[in-house]
Order: structure tokens, then C-alpha cells, then sequence
């Protein structure tokens, strides 16, 4: 068996082998949602395996505590205060707004020129005018929605079919998550001559829209009828704390899908594979579906506690990654970009500001983002990362508010009055990159 410093040096000798590369995300996902994050309630087997075979994220956190917002972070490397997209896109804008724009370079663009296949399976989130769409973007291949949380069966969207096939309106019979894992087993499949990168965005476990029913139709979580067997449940049951259980099963049981294939056609070994939920689950009063969890951490999406933007997530390379072990290093969703540009040999923009950095030495086992800041901002609030600190605000206007993380993950407990000098060094860093653009650089 190969030691830990075997493991790193090897990856870090060749770091421009073109591995193929799979970026699977869920939406909404609770940060204690998952067995392997401490959940005894809900059955997820193939996540807690995936978890032990290479790295679970004890620190990582999306770009935006919303879905729009947090794939446009992803797919730019950037944060999408920089681009004027820091804000989730209306029905109308989903149908035929510009969303992202066309000057931001995306993920599949970076890696292309260097022989990848690209494919996205899932929910979109960024725009659907000409030039907006998904294969107008540097993907190859597109199967999935336009919009937000479409029906998972109908896949109707505030009364609109929402599913597309490339840029064309498609009928396909099927469980969404179905479908798109499906289509992410073809895809991989197809290409297995060439490298690759499958963006496979899952459209569950969002909560239901009540827009996608028709009247007298109950607004509830959808899963298969298998999978409410395994509970011992009806399919009618009633409960939505029961039929949430269900909801996150069917996910796990099409993620473990995707793993499976992997590991049969032995592209396992050549495949790095990036979990992680795009914020975390909604804590909205009065809706009378809050069934998740992102314990133990402090409220959920739309704000910038930490259960907004800590995510649950996930890292897989066998052979190159170690297994079995948790990372505690501070990643963010904007490393994808890096990553993916030094795994295909590609070079990123030198005239452009990242806010990402790459992970592999992290997930390999060598820790270098211990100096390393990150930024929100989401409506109003704003927050700063570093090291153990979490300094928070609800508004501009609003004093700064100090958490040690290592001590007060639940961020209980405002220490600010007793390190005032820490307080004024993160508020100093989040002027200034909120004014020069710089971004979470290491200067800062």
C-alpha cells in the first residue's frame, strides 16, 4: 500500500496528466443531512462509502448561500460579486435572461483545447438567451433545466416544461435525478477513449415548488415508490420529514449509480470526482417543509451563517488520494477551476482575478491554505474566513460580529468585544477586497 507521502509526491510529480475529472453537485443539501456527517435518520450507504474512500471536507464552503449565484462561483472561479451576478435569477430572467455573462470563461472552456470531452447533466441556473445556454458555453453535451426546482417527474416549471436536450424543449419519462445520472453513466461511458469532464449538478434534494402542481395537487417531496419501501413508508405517507428521508436515499442510491459505473469500466482510477451540496439547506420559517438539517451550524441558504456556505462535500481519486480521512483544510467551490486546469495542463488567464487556488495539495494531504481568506456577501450581509475566525455582519450598517469556529462551529458565542484587533485586520481585508477586486489573494 502506498504511504500518505507516496501518495502526494506522485500527484504533485504530474500535474498536467489529463485525469478525467466528474463535478457532481447537490441542491440544497443539509450539512447534517448525510450519515457520514452524522445523520442516523436518513440512509445514505454509497455517500458514507464515497466518504471513505478518499476525503470528506470539514471546512469547505460554496461561493453564494443561493443557487444561482453559487454556480456561477463554480463555473468562473470567481466570485460572482465580480461579474454582477451575485443575486438569484427570476423565472423570467431563467427563460431568457443573459444570467451569466458571456465574458466570463467557464469551467468546460478551460479544459477543451486540451482534448476533453464536456458534459452537464442537470439544473443550469444561469441564464437561457442565445449565447447562454450550456453548449454555447464550452459543454458538448447538455440534458437538463433551465430553471430552478422543477417537478421531478413532469419536470414542469412554474407551469412550463423545463427540460432540454442541448437547447431544444425535451419529453423524457423519468425521476430527474434518474435521468441525469443516466445520462452522466452514457456520457462517461462514450468517451472513455479521451479524457473528460461531466458537470453532473443534481436538482435534488431542493424542496418542492408549489407552482409546479396542479390545483388540488399536494406540494410534496417525490421519490420512487422503491425507495419509501425501504423505510417501511407508503408512498402516500404523509409525514415531510419521512418523505425528506426518501428524497435524499434516491439521490444516494443515483450518486452510488455513477460510482459503480466508474468502478466497472475502470475509469475509477483516471477519475478525480469533486462532491459538494451548492449551499446549504433552507431554514425558511413558515413554508412548512423545513425537514433538513445543517447541524450543527448556525441557520441556513440566503444567509452567510455558517449553514448558509459550510457545505457538506467530497473528494474521490483512487491511488492518488488518500483514503478514509478528513480534510480540514479551507477550500471553497471557486477551486474547481484551478483544479481542473492543472488537471488537463490547461493555464488560467493571467489578466483575469481568481478567487480560487488549487486543491490538490490539500486533498493529497499538504495543507497550504492555513493563511488563506475567503469573502461573502450576499444581500446585505457580509462575512470573512479565516484560519479559526469568522467575522460576520447582518448589514453594512451593523457592527461586526467575531466567531471562533475551532471552538464555536454553532457560532453562539460573539467574541469581538475581546479581540478587537482581529475584528479590525478581517474588516480592513474585506474593504479592501470588496473595493480593489482583489479577491482573497494571499496579500490579503
Amino acid at each position: 500500500m502506498l504511504t500518505r507521502r507516496a501518495l502526494v509526491q506522485g500527484v504533485l510529480a504530474q500535474p498536467r496528466a489529463k485525469t478525467n475529472l466528474l463535478v457532481i453537485t447537490a441542491d440544497n443539501l443539509g450539512y447534517g443531512d448525510l450519515g457520514c456527517y452524522g445523520n442516523t435518520e436518513i440512509k445514505t450507504p454509497h455517500f458514507d462509502a464515497f466518504a471513505r474512500q478518499g476525503v470528506r471536507f470539514t471546512n469547505f464552503y460554496t461561493s453564494s448561500p443561493t443557487c444561482t449565484a453559487s454556480r456561477a462561483g463554480l463555473l468562473t472561479g470567481r466570485h460572482p460579486v465580480r461579474f454582477g451576478l451575485n443575486y438569484q435569477l427570476s423565472a423570467e430572467e431563467n427563460k431568457r435572461g443573459t444570467g451569466l455573462p458571456h465574458t466570463e470563461k467557464t469551467l468546460p472552456q478551460y479544459v477543451k483545447p486540451n482534448g476533453y470531452a464536456t458534459g452537464a447533466f442537470g439544473k443550469w441556473n444561469l441564464g437561457w438567451a442565445p449565447g447562454s445556454r450550456p453548449t454555447e458555453r464550452g459543454f458538448d453535451e447538455f440534458l437538463g433545466h433551465r430553471s430552478g426546482n422543477i417537478d421531478y417527474y413532469t419536470h414542469i416549471y412554474n407551469g412550463d416544461l423545463d427540460l432540454y436536450r442541448g437547447v431544444e424543449p425535451a419529453r423524457v419519462e423519468g425521476y430527474s435525478v434518474d435521468l441525469f445520472a443516466d445520462a452522466a453513466i452514457d456520457f462517461t461511458g462514450r468517451h472513455r477513449a479521451r479524457p473528460w469532464l461531466c458537470y453532473l449538478p443534481f436538482n435534488s434534494p431542493h424542496f418542492p415548488n408549489p407552482k409546479n402542481r396542479q390545483t388540488g395537487e399536494t406540494n410534496q417531496w417525490q421519490a420512487p415508490d422503491s425507495f419509501f419501501a425501504e423505510y417501511g413508508y407508503s408512498p402516500s405517507e404523509p409525514d415531510e420529514r419521512k418523505r425528506y428521508r426518501v428524497v435524499v436515499t434516491a439521490l444516494d442510491a443515483a450518486f452510488g449509480r455513477v460510482m459503480a459505473h466508474l468502478d466497472r469500466t475502470g475509469l475509477a482510477a483516471r477519475t478525480l470526482v469533486f462532491f459538494y451540496s451548492d449551499n446549504g439547506a433552507f431554514m425558511l420559517p413558515g413554508r412548512g417543509l423545513e425537514v433538513q438539517t445543517n447541524r450543527p451550524l448556525r441557520s441556513g441558504g440566503v444567509t452567510c451563517w455558517e449553514g448558509g456556505i459550510r457545505v457538506a462535500g467530497m473528494a474521490r481519486w483512487p491511488g492518488r488520494i488518500p483514503e478514509d480521512r478528513d480534510c480540514d483544510a479551507l477550500l471553497s467551490a471557486h477551486d474547481v477551476v484551478p483544479l481542473a486546469a492543472r488537471l488537463a495542463g490547461a493555464n488560467l488567464d493571467p489578466a483575469r482575478v481568481y478567487d480560487g487556488i488549487d486543491p490538490l495539495p490539500a486533498l493529497t494531504g499538504r495543507d497550504h491554505t492555513r493563511s488563506r481568506r475567503l469573502f461573502f456577501e450576499w444581500q446585505k450581509q457580509q462575512a470573512v474566513r479565516g484560519g479559526r475566525w469568522k467575522l460576520i455582519r447582518e448589514s453594512p450598517q451593523a457592527p461586526w460580529q467575531l466567531y471562533d469556529l475551532a471552538k464555536d462551529i454553532a457560532e453562539l458565542n460573539n467574541v469581538a468585544p475581546g479581540h478587537p484587533s482581529t475584528v479590525t485586520e478581517l474588516a480592513a481585508a474585506f474593504a479592501r477586497w470588496r473595493e480593489s477586486g482583489e479577491g482573497n489573494s494571499p496579500g490579503l
